[in-house]
């Protein structure tokens, strides 16, 4: 058995997302997202469901932080819905969504947790996307008053704010392929939005610098390891083309220019670009979130590679490779000059069932998890530097176009009670983090 111990300050924590848990869609004043737009048109949702209620944070908050809590939780990522604070995305504010978030971080505080607060983690005003969505520049600067706004109200209690989570994800499945709300299929506008995304939290950094210098500021990206199928100088080239096509939020964002694999992959279709933008999008920041769960395997001749051979996959189809994440992270590392890095999100969905004892005994979880903080510890001695983990998520909850199919949480939700149960790696977990270490055994951490 080998145990690796971890830095005395490094933090552990969870995370979620506004529409995936605190349900009350249309409650208090908050106004309408293109994700209840999108889960209440028929067809799109893989279980026929929707967000409205799903884990009901929005009430139970209070309880979700004592569970938090118990769990020894150090940190909290969690996202701001903009419409329950700005129903109609700009203009008249509702005081009843700025009352809930005031409160929710208040009540982190008085439990001893760390508030890393999410701006925009997809779901935007319904009102906005008819106003031209992000294809439209303004938004740009709506989005910069959102943040200036959220500043304002929690600047002096949240130290560490990240503008947007997974700009590539709103791109190819919300304006690309329509998976994802708004369900646009929009091949010539989707670069657009990607630059107006990028745009806009140029534009949100510097208001929210304005307001409180001493923020700590930041994005999440999400980033998978792209591997060649073999040692072959095919398979390294087409990896390498695939990289530089799946790097271009980091390029622009962290050397002031997209990827030139990029300008291949789109031809004529790139986007306007103003004056300034690069100088706007690529200003210094003060952490950078990794969200990543697997890697892609890439052949020059099949393309991606799945099943990869002798591999075991989640529920999402995805491969359990935890090496590629030290792989990832010391590539990262060589390539860019980032700022200090947290892990914002990494979990598996495997199928759970409630045993005769009323527990979860996810044991395919659990070692998952242990396999990829090992791997990124192992990353750091390479000389890497995490500062945070945040596992992906605290509570199962609305899996996006996969309904209530996929379970991440290290708490199990029954969602016709919302009763509450820790699973076996959420009560692995609390161990891990009172002890700051994580063993290579069955689990038992030692003490």
């Amino acid at each position: 058995m080998t145990t690796y111990h971890f830095p005395p300050n490094f933090l552990w924590g969870a995370a979620t997302a506004s529409y995936q848990i605190e349900g009350a869609w249309n409650a208090d004043g908050k106004g309408e997202s293109i994700w209840d737009r999108f889960c209440h048109t028929p067809g799109k949702i893989e279980d026929g469901s929707n967000g409205d209620v799903a884990c009901d944070h929005y009430h139970r908050y209070g309880d979700d932080i004592a569970l938090m809590s118990s769990l020894g939780l150090q940190a909290y990522r969690f996202s701001v819905s903009w419409p329950r604070v700005l129903p109609s995305g700009r203009g008249k504010v509702n005081p009843a969504g700025l009352d809930f978030y005031d409160s929710l971080v208040d009540r982190l505080l008085e439990a001893n947790i760390l508030p890393f607060l999410t701006l925009y983690h997809w779901d935007l005003p319904q009102a906005l996307h008819e106003t031209g969505d992000w294809m439209n520049r303004d938004q740009c600067a709506a989005f910069a008053d959102y943040a200036a706004l959220m500043v304002k109200r929690l600047g002096d209690r949240v130290k560490y704010w990240a503008t947007f989570n997974e700009p590539a994800s709103m791109f190819y499945l919300g304006y690309m392929n329509g998976i994802h709300a708004p369900g646009n299929q929009d091949p010539l506008g989707a670069p657009q939005v990607a630059h107006h995304l990028m745009v806009a939290h140029g534009k949100a950094i510097q208001a929210m610098r304005a307001i409180e210098p001493d923020l700590q500021v930041g994005i999440v990206l999400d980033q998978w390891s792209i591997e060649p199928a073999s040692e072959n100088p095919a398979d390294i080239a087409a990896a390498e083309q695939a990289w530089g096509e799946r790097t271009m939020f980091l390029d622009v964002l962290f050397k002031g220019h997209y990827p030139p694999q990029l300008y291949d992959y789109l031809g004529d279709n790139l986007p306007k670009i103003q004056s300034g933008d690069m100088a706007l999008i690529s200003q210094k920041l003060d952490f950078f979130g990794l969200n990543t769960y697997s890697r892609n395997v890439i052949s020059a001749q099949d393309g991606y590679i799945k099943p990869v051979p002798g591999s075991e996959y989640t529920e999402m189809d995805w491969e359990v490779c935890a090496p590629a994440m030290r792989r990832l992270l010391n590539r990262l590392n060589r390539e860019y000059r980032l700022p200090p890095i947290y892990i914002t999100e990494n979990g598996a969905a495997f199928k759970d069932v409630v045993s005769p004892d009323s527990k979860i005994h996810d044991e395919r979880r659990l070692d998952y998890l242990r396999q990829h903080f090992i791997q990124t510890r192992l990353a750091m001695q390479d000389g890497v530097d995490v500062r945070g983990y945040f596992v992906w998520s605290l509570l199962d909850n609305f899996e996006w176009s996969f309904g209530y199919t996929r379970r991440f949480g290290i708490v199990h939700i029954d969602f016709n009670t919302q009763h509450r149960t820790i699973k076996d790696s959420g009560e692995w977990y609390s161990r891990v983090i009172a002890c700051n270490a994580v063993s290579s055994d069955d689990g038992q951490e030692s003490r």
